[in-house]
């Protein structure tokens, strides 16, 4: 079995600090931190890139203070990403990272796919626009999104509804089949 530690990269797309996002996100981080020991988290948050990200038009020249966040994301093993809903679609700088990051560098990787919204009308946000977005980079969005509404977090943004813990637990289900625990050898 092999030691090295599973690169998570988590993207919190919330333009605010703290967020309903960011608190789905930790709260999925926090469940698979329960299932792993080996892993290593990164984490790209948007609220506080937003000036580096704005005066990013290229790869090429995107401010130093991005770098080590693209570098993390190409290089991730598994990625977590979450916006809320603006105006039926992820935020303008969640798909603005996006577009610094290099189309070949996330084949095959595997990402969950996550949104917060005011209500249950905007979860489809999911599956039409975050899903082709990752299909451009050829990566393997996982079958299952998550999506909350403002009722399943308390009022300092933590997940609080018990049916969203279930839901973290069946798309983590999902992760299992890419980083397969190993089985112990009888003795």
């Amino acid at each position: 079995m092999s030691t090295n530690a599973i690169k998570v990269v988590v993207v919190s797309g919330s333009l605010r600090t703290p967020s309903r996002t960011h608190g789905l996100l930790e709260a999925l981080v926090q469940r698979l931190h329960g299932r792993r020991t080996h892993l290593t988290v990164h984490w790209v948050r948007i609220a506080e890139l937003s000036a580096a990200l704005a005066g990013s038009l290229e790869r090429d020249s995107a401010a130093p203070a991005l770098q080590p966040h693209l570098q993390a994301i190409e290089q991730a093993d598994l990625l977590l990403v979450g916006s809320p809903v603006y105006r039926a679609s992820y935020t303008g700088l969640f798909k603005h990272l996006f577009d610094l990051v290099d189309h070949q560098s996330l084949k095959g990787v595997p990402v969950v796919l996550a949104a917060t919204g005011g209500s249950e009308r905007h979860a489809l946000m999911i599956d039409h626009q975050l899903r082709p977005l990752f299909a451009f980079f050829q990566a393997h969005t996982l079958p299952y999104g998550l999506y909350a509404s403002v009722e399943a977090f308390d009022d300092r943004h933590r997940l609080v509804d018990s049916a969203q813990f279930e839901r973290l637990d069946r798309v983590l289900d999902t992760v299992e089949a890419f980083f397969p625990l190993p089985v112990a050898s009888a003795a």
